[in-house]
């Protein structure tokens, strides 16, 4: 069920699904709960990504400068991604969808300046390649049910009215 309902029928979502089938809170979950479980996801990606990037500054001596300068702005995006993701949660919990929404945007745009960085030079690569792209796919897969949750409140709401 959760594979149907979040997958969209693209193999770029495949990776996220799987961490979301694979957490145990989503098994059972309701639409509310597999939404908490994805930005959690994103949470721990986000930290773990983080953690990678220290560690990379600090054990590769080989680094030029510009992967070196990369990956210091790097840390400092993905500093920022770690605050949003944990406004993004406080935001969700209080049902404040729309808040949420910008919250998990903005950490896309972070992953998203972490991997342009590495492409201003020519011929530039990225090491961190798969790490941002896994967090853009569960932000999206995140996203994806914040927005369902932000369309039927907003639904729930007009048909009360």
């Amino acid at each position: 069920m959760i594979a149907r309902n979040l997958t969209f029928n693209t193999q770029n979502l495949i990776q996220p699904t799987s961490s979301l089938q694979a957490a145990p809170a989503s098994q059972r979950a309701t639409l509310p709960g597999i939404g908490m479980t994805s930005i959690r996801l994103v949470q721990y990606n986000v930290s773990d990504t983080m953690s990678h990037v220290k560690m990379l500054l600090l054990k590769d001596k080989q680094l030029d400068s510009h992967n070196t300068s990369c990956l210091k702005a790097c840390l400092e995006v993905y500093s920022n991604a770690i605050a949003s993701i944990k406004h993004a949660t406080k935001s969700y919990n209080t049902k404040q969808y729309y808040d949420a929404n910008i919250q998990i945007s903005a950490v896309i745009a972070d992953a998203t300046t972490c991997e342009d960085g590495f492409m201003e030079k020519q011929g530039g690569v990225s090491p961190l390649t798969k790490r941002n792209d896994n967090t853009i796919q569960l932000s999206s897969v995140a996203l994806s049910v914040v927005n369902f949750m932000f369309y039927n409140r907003s639904m729930e709401f007009k048909l009360t009215r």
